[in-house]
């Protein structure tokens, strides 16, 4: 770099800055800067030219004006100016003003990108660099533009110098990841590979940098970087830390290129050549060899550039995951860091750990640090690390040890932090759930997860034991015996209260035989917590009191004194209320096969994935993604649950299409049930799991098209109605325009959630119709009506019509519905008033073939003139009285207006009452509308 003169000091800036620092308040510092201000516009607009020296000192004022918060709006030609000086000092200003107050808009920025050109040519390093840095530190699309296809040149050029080549690099990296369209390598794919063989350490560490970001998107192109990089990484490694001295890191060689190499080789799988493939692991185990060597300093700069290195090695083995005498060695390394002094060190061991867990390899050797692994969990004073541990537990847990590990994760739950419990509750659930060979020990060991930590088991947790029990007819007795104790509690949780209230509903007659558990007595524990649960507990207990009443009629008396009570078919709440009543009433005058019907046990549940897996997937914490990971990486045939019956791709939980209940779980299934032909589960295969917070992904919904031709001739009314929701329309129309207002109608008392619209023109009908809404409130509350609007333009014409399709959430369960809504093409027809004379010379106009269609056809509905008159009426063409001579019939004429083209269109329909036959007969300046418009026409009479 040239020397700086003494001159170069800038004593002018030094005071200003003196200044600015000595002002006693925000005004005098605002007083100083205008001063200033006003003093540089003036030598800038003053006949006397300015030296390079001059004007680098006032665009650096302007540079720590600007820097002070301050806006500056001019100097810009100035700075452009400097960057033709030869002065290094005086170009350096020039760029430093540019890469911080020019943007990529600025009129200037043909002038600078001139500028950097003529520095990128001047083949002087210095320069060369100084354009470079500017060009990265801008990065903008015209940066990238301009200069994409010259930097590669400069990078590959065999007369470039070194420090040029490393700018070159890492400025070509900055352009591929603001504009990667715009960089393309292209010829100069292997010039650039080949930069991995540079004598220049630097510019290998730079091109690295490149190589990895553009083998990540376009590894083919690129995978010839990998057996050069394993050379590179092999002379590193092999080499002594006086053999790299200007490289070498508190005696570790070149660190971050060693580093850099290795997360480049994890773009690629191993290598194919098996020479490659031996030096690559020759070099890994010496790499493990070495963090086994006494270290050589001290200092922690030494030990943190040798872990640096040992872990990227790791994550390397682990990603080949092929090496079963590395994956070990590199599990038993980590082991050796569980215990470390370093909490970074024990963090990152129990980090790579998890993943290793996963292999086939190297599962068993992971399990023998399950006693340090339990330890850490318990001590460790960082929340981080026992999150980890946490999560390793969980990686390494199988049908061995999934007692041990479930019994010391729910012993840690009792004094965990708040921050991570919940997914500790959901790890639990899940891994009773997948190794439970006895249903009993995953029934007790759910309900001691709810006592202990009842605040953070998601619905999801008490709705997969309630599917688990229902579905396993050897679990139920031991179910309802367990819950009722649970019950017994003088402290019991809201969630117990749910699982007992469901359970007992469906299965306590298989513990009515015990008189210490008897109908009554069940009764009456369940009610004694009623008046301490929230509404939808409530909801769900009156339904599980109305299954009593089938159970045991006996307690029908007391059960009907309960509901009958006015907090409950008075209670302020209307669900409560309805249920109250309804059950009241179901209980009174059905008989008892009637109720037996009714309130008959719910069927098995289909299967589908785990929600509480699903769940887990959905934690953003540090590290989460990659133990769920497990769950598609870890597949042992004989530790899943239901043991050697499921075959190796039989995942935990299995996918259905059933429906979620809403939290209040409505026992009676009048929402939410499962399909009553659902077959059982084999007795081997794993639970499934209708209870999901996001609910099945709603099917693709068929088109409902039963309300569309009612509407060709008319523009309001009903579209469509079920026993949920009611959809009404009004719609007006003016020459190609027209607007469309849906109502809503929430038919029911319950609250739609998620409720969203969406409208779609399918295939063709894009460019020839354009639809445009507002979005609808995602809640509709019951009994509610809400509007949409949708403006409609008629681009040109069209056969098809817009879908709309109707999502939102009753009772839990996620509702689909895509309905044709009835924009037609005669909605766009303006009325034409014609005389006899007229209509029939314009008839004969349109005489070509194509220009007519016409049909024959029997009469689908009354032929009563009125009727028909206000149905030609409402096609929206005018109805010529007088015309015909024949005065059955009926003509019509209008012009259909869209957006590119208006087309005329008569009409002449004739009845024959006595045969009850119509000849419908249309003559249209466009075959295409002739044919819809005749197609539409009879389905009307």
């Amino acid at each position: 770099m040239p020397a700086v003169s003494k001159g170069d000091g800038m004593r002018g800036l030094a005071v200003f800055i003196s200044d600015i620092r000595n002002c006693k308040s925000k005004e005098a510092e605002i007083k100083r800067i205008n001063k200033e201000l006003a003093n540089i516009r003036s030598k800038f607009k003053g006949d006397k030219a300015l030296d390079g020296y001059s004007k680098k000192k006032y665009v650096c004022k302007l540079l720590f004006i600007f820097l002070l918060g301050h806006d500056i709006d001019f100097g810009h030609m100035e700075a452009v100016n400097l960057l033709s000086s030869n002065k290094y000092t005086e170009k350096q200003i020039g760029y430093l003003f540019i890469s911080v107050l020019v943007n990529s808009n600025s009129e200037l920025i043909r002038l600078i990108n001139n500028a950097i050109k003529n520095d990128l040519s001047s083949r002087n390093p210095t320069f060369m660099c100084l354009a470079l840095h500017c060009i990265a530190n801008v990065g903008s699309r015209e940066m990238a533009e301009a200069f994409a296809s010259e930097i590669p040149r400069i990078l590959v050029a065999g007369d470039t110098m070194d420090s040029v080549k490393q700018s070159a690099a890492l400025c070509l990296l900055r352009l591929y990841k603001t504009s990667p369209d715009l960089v393309l390598m292209g010829e100069w794919t292997s010039r650039v590979v080949h930069l991995l063989n540079d004598q220049h350490m630097g510019v290998v560490t730079a091109a690295i940098s490149l190589i990895t970001c553009l083998s990540q998107k376009n590894p083919d192109e690129f995978k010839t970087c990998v057996s050069l990089a394993v050379s590179r990484l092999s002379r590193i490694v092999s080499s002594a830390s006086t053999d790299l001295q200007d490289y070498t890191y508190y005696f570790v060689p070149a660190p971050w290129l060693s580093c850099k190499l290795l997360r480049l080789l994890q773009c690629y799988p191993p290598p194919e050549d098996g020479a490659v493939k031996g030096r690559l692991v020759e070099c890994l185990e010496t790499i493990l060899n070495k963090a086994q060597e006494p270290p050589k300093s001290k200092k922690v700069q030494h030990s943190n550039a040798k872990n640096a290195i040992l872990f990227e090695a790791i994550s390397l083995i682990i990603h080949y995951d092929s090496e079963p005498n590395l994956l070990v060695r590199a599990c038993n390394q980590l082991g050796q860091f569980l215990q470390h002094r370093e909490t970074n060190l024990r963090y990152l061991a129990l980090e790579s750990m998890c993943t290793l867990a996963s292999s086939e390899f190297s599962h068993e050797a992971v399990k023998t640090h399950i006693e340090t692994v339990i330890n850490a969990l318990k001590t460790e004073r960082d929340v981080s690390v026992r999150q980890r541990a946490a999560d390793l537990l969980y990686a390494m847990c199988d049908r061995s040890n999934a007692k041990q590990i479930v019994a010391e994760m729910l012993s840690y739950l009792e004094t965990a932090d708040y921050s991570i419990r919940e997914e500790m509750v959901l790890k639990v659930a899940i891994l009773a759930e997948k190794y439970a060979v006895d249903y009993s020990w995953y029934v007790d060991t759910i309900l001691n997860l709810i006592r202990i930590a009842g605040d953070y088991v998601s619905e999801e947790v008490w709705y997969r034991v309630i599917q688990i029990v229902i579905n396993r007819d050897d679990v139920q007795g031991y179910a309802a015996k367990t819950v009722f104790e649970a019950l017994q509690a003088p402290a019991c949780h809201e969630n117990m209260v749910k699982v007992g209230g469901y359970i007992l509903g469906e299965f306590g007659n298989l513990i009515a035989g015990d008189p210490r558990s008897s109908p009554l007595v069940q009764f009456n524990l369940l009610h004694s917590k009623f008046h301490l649960c929230s509404v939808p507990t409530r909801a769900l207990l009156l339904s599980a009191y109305i299954k009593f009443i089938n159970l045991f009629p006996e307690t029908k008396a007391t059960i009907q004194e309960v509901l009958r009570c006015d907090s409950q078919i008075r209670n302020s709440d209307v669900e409560l209320q309805q249920r109250a009543v309804e059950y009241l009433k179901l209980s009174s005058i059905a008989s008892t096969d009637v109720l037996a019907t009714v309130l008959e046990e719910m069927p098995p549940f289909p299967e589908r994935e785990s929600s509480i897996l699903a769940k887990l997937k959905k934690k953003k914490g540090p590290g989460a993604v990659s133990v769920t990971e497990l769950e598609d990486n870890k597949r042992e045939g004989g530790e899943l649950n239901g043991g050697g019956e499921r075959g190796p791709d039989t995942t935990a939980m299995a996918a259905s299409n059933a429906s979620t209940p809403s939290p209040s779980a409505d026992l009676l299934g009048i929402r939410s049930a499962a399909p009553v032909g659902a077959a059982p589960t084999s007795a081997g295969s794993l639970l499934v799991d209708v209870f999901s917070e996001a609910g099945p992904a709603a099917p693709s919904a068929a088109v409902n098209d039963d309300g569309f031709l009612r509407f060709v001739c008319k523009n309001n009314g009903v579209l469509f109605e079920n026993q949920l929701l009611q959809i009404g329309i009004k719609s007006e129309y003016r020459q190609n325009l027209g607007r469309m207002y849906l109502f809503y109608g929430n038919k029911t008392s319950v609250q739609f959630a998620s409720f969203t619209t969406t409208v779609s023109c399918p295939g063709e009908l894009q460019p020839q119709l354009n639809v445009q809404t507002k979005q609808v409130e995602p809640l509709v509350e019951g009994g509610a009506q809400i509007q949409q609007v949708l403006n409609i333009e008629c681009l040109t014409d069209f056969s098809d019509a817009p879908l709309l399709n109707i999502k939102f959430r009753y009772g839990g369960a996620l509702q689909n519905l895509t309905l044709k809504l009835p924009v037609t093409i005669n909605k766009f027809f303006q009325p034409t008033e014609m005389s006899s004379h007229d209509f029939f010379q314009r008839w004969k106009q349109l005489s070509q073939p194509q220009q007519e269609a016409q049909k024959i056809f029997k009469a689908n509905h009354s032929m009563d003139t009125e009727v028909l008159k206000a149905k030609l009426l409402g096609l929206g063409a005018a109805l010529l009285d007088n015309v015909d001579p024949n005065p059955e019939n009926y003509v019509c004429a209008g012009v259909i207006q869209t957006k590119g083209q208006q087309v005329g269109c008569l009409l002449r329909l004739e009845p024959n009452a006595q045969a009850k036959m119509y000849r419908l007969t249309l003559r249209c300046s466009k075959d295409s509308v002739s044919k819809r418009l005749c197609e539409l026409l009879a389905e009307q009479f």
